[in-house]
Parts: C-alpha cells; structure tokens; sequence
C-alpha cells in the first residue's frame, strides 16, 4: 500500500457509483470543501486505486455490475480498516444496513439523499478518525 501521507493533510475520498451523475453531483461539492476526490463508476477500476492507494473514507453504491458494494466494502476494510466507508444505494432495506454495518460500514444513506446529509456523514467520519488517533497516541 503506498500513498500513506496525505498530500496537504487532505482528507482522501473515492466515490464509486456506477450512475455517473452521483459522481458528478459528489465530486465537486467534496473539492469545494476541501477534500481530495476521485471518482469511478466501475468497480473494477475502483478495487485495482484502494489496492494501490490509501483512502481515509470511500463512498460506495451497493447494487453495480460486477463486485457488489458489499464485497467492495469488505475488501477496503480488509486492506484499510482504518478506512471510513459510507454506503449509498437506491435498493435500501433493514437487512442490507445490518449487513453493511455487520461487514463494518461507518452509516448507510438510502438515495435520493441531500449533499448536505452526506457532508455531514463524512465530518462524522473524520472526528471520529481523529479521535481513535488520539487515542492510540495516548
């Protein structure tokens, strides 16, 4: 794994979402607010960048083609568990949120969802990181 220092002290973020426009809509609001972003909408490509690069948090769709979200979750947390992974999807029910948060996701946005709403799940993410830093430094 390579990339462990974050370039500026940026928060990294990945997207993966295979409806393009979630991508488009995510991608610049998160740059606006300071975050480092890349985006992907094929799984494929999204597992081959969290195999070579670090991600302090990943934003992943459940149901795509190819590796699912569950298993694309369960891979980061296999290289990163550190990795802050938030899960969107439009196929939302009791049993995928349990699943997800069982396979160790950070919160799980049924879409249509506010950009507000994942903003604030990602400053979440990020005081929480802080503080399990903290910790471990103490």
């Amino acid at each position: 794994m390579t990339d462990d220092i974050k370039p500026g002290g940026k928060t990294r973020i990945l997207i993966l979402d295979d409806e393009p426009i979630v991508c488009k809509r995510l991608k610049p609001s998160f740059q606006k607010a300071g975050y480092e972003v890349e985006t992907f909408t094929d799984s494929a490509s999204a597992l081959s960048r969290v195999e070579e690069t670090r991600f302090d948090i990943v934003i992943t769709d459940l149901k795509m083609e190819g590796v699912d979200g569950m298993r694309f979750l369960t891979r980061v947390k296999e290289l990163s568990p550190d990795t802050g992974v938030v899960v969107i999807t439009g196929f939302a029910t009791l049993d995928t949120a349990k699943e997800s948060f069982r396979k160790g996701a950070f919160d799980f946005v049924a879409k249509p969802f506010k950009l507000s709403d994942i903003l604030d799940t990602v400053r979440r993410i990020e005081d929480k990181q802080r503080l399990d830093k903290g910790l471990r430094a103490g």
